[in-house]
């Protein structure tokens, strides 16, 4: 299939253009390089230089190129940015995915995979979280992309697009030279592994009275290349028509405190930890509840050990210490 991936500059986007290309897919990623890497485009794929905020670049991109479906990852996703500046996420998210939405229907595109979040449940009230949770948004970006899902919906039903959200929780590891360089960075793990790189005297544990066997918050993790194949099984089971909306995850929970420790192991380095406050609106627990995406794209995850995870996260870190900008080579030399 000739396919279009917007924010494939990105690392999630730039990972699944990857395995795109790997199974004999076209590959044609669409960005405006803002937040992104060139870098981290695949050589296989043709850039376009564009922005879903724009609606002229949209179609642009779109129109006449024969394209069978699009992935779309373009989207701002800081929660503490979009409280500061709700419009921006709005803008981003939700009119850009608008515009896109309207190109593919002139374009005559009629399948699309469309990078969602949790953060659309905001504080569950039963965990595992499963999609029937009703969902409360606590900011701009959960808000923002809840919108675009209902968007979605509704041009499904008014154009007989075949859709399929996966709402995603905690995203880690590498794939290759392909791997999480955010400016800033606001994860744990890569803050975690910059510690070790000696970027940081150490590293930051916000709330350790959570309910929780340690106190502190649990997270469902997934490995980026299972996130990937989760995609592409997306892909082709959408069917015309239909919105899906499917959580991406595990199903299983690893405190920070377990996460810092398989850190320590993995890298060999101690990684000191120091607690601090809760951060408003962190939920002491988000974990999904997966049996949806297993039944229905008879998906289940190959890599679910934490450490694969980490290990696959060092590696593409101590080769790109300063991020995609320099390779460990040139960062020696």
């Amino acid at each position: 299939m000739k396919l279009l991936v917007t924010g494939g500059a990105g690392y999630i986007g730039s990972i699944v253009a990857r395995l795109l290309i790997e199974q004999g897919h076209e590959v044609v990623i669409f960005d405006n390089l803002e937040r992104g890497h060139r870098e981290a485009v695949p050589e296989q794929a043709r850039l376009i230089v564009g922005d879903v905020r724009n609606p002229e670049d949209t179609h642009a991109a779109l129109g006449g190129a024969g394209f069978e479906g699009v992935l779309h990852f373009a989207a701002l996703a800081l929660v503490g940015e979009s409280v500061d500046h709700p419009g921006r996420y709005y803008r981003t998210n939700v009119a850009g995915t608008l515009n896109l939405l309207e190109a593919m229907v002139a374009a005559g595109v009629a399948r699309l995979v469309f990078s969602s979040t949790c953060a659309v449940y905001g504080q569950p009230d039963e965990v595992p979280i499963a999609e029937t949770a009703p969902p409360r948004p606590q900011n701009a970006y959960g808000a923002s992309k809840l919108a675009a899902d209902h968007l979605i919906g509704d041009f499904c039903t008014a154009h007989g697009i075949a859709a399929v959200s996966l709402r995603y929780f905690n995203v880690a590891g590498a794939h290759g030279e392909a791997g999480e360089d955010h400016e800033p960075e606001t994860h744990l793990i890569p803050n975690i592994l910059n510690v070790a790189l000696g970027k940081g005297d150490s590293v930051r544990i916000f709330g350790s009275d959570y309910p929780t066997p340690d106190g502190t918050a649990v997270r469902d993790y997934i490995h980026i290349g299972d996130l990937a194949d989760a995609h592409l099984l997306a892909l082709r089971h959408a069917r015309a028509g239909e919105h899906l909306i499917l959580n991406l995850g595990n199903g299983n929970g690893f405190s920070v405190r377990e996460v810092i420790d398989v850190a320590r192991r993995v890298t060999g380095h101690p990684i000191p930890a120091r607690e601090a406050p809760r951060r408003p609106g962190d939920p002491p627990r988000l974990v999904a509840a997966s049996q949806r995406i297993r039944a229905e794209l008879g998906w289940s995850p190959r890599r679910p050990e934490l450490e694969t995870m980490i290990a696959d996260a060092w590696a593409f870190a101590q080769a790109h210490p300063h991020g995609y900008s320099r390779s460990a080579s040139a960062a020696s030399a």
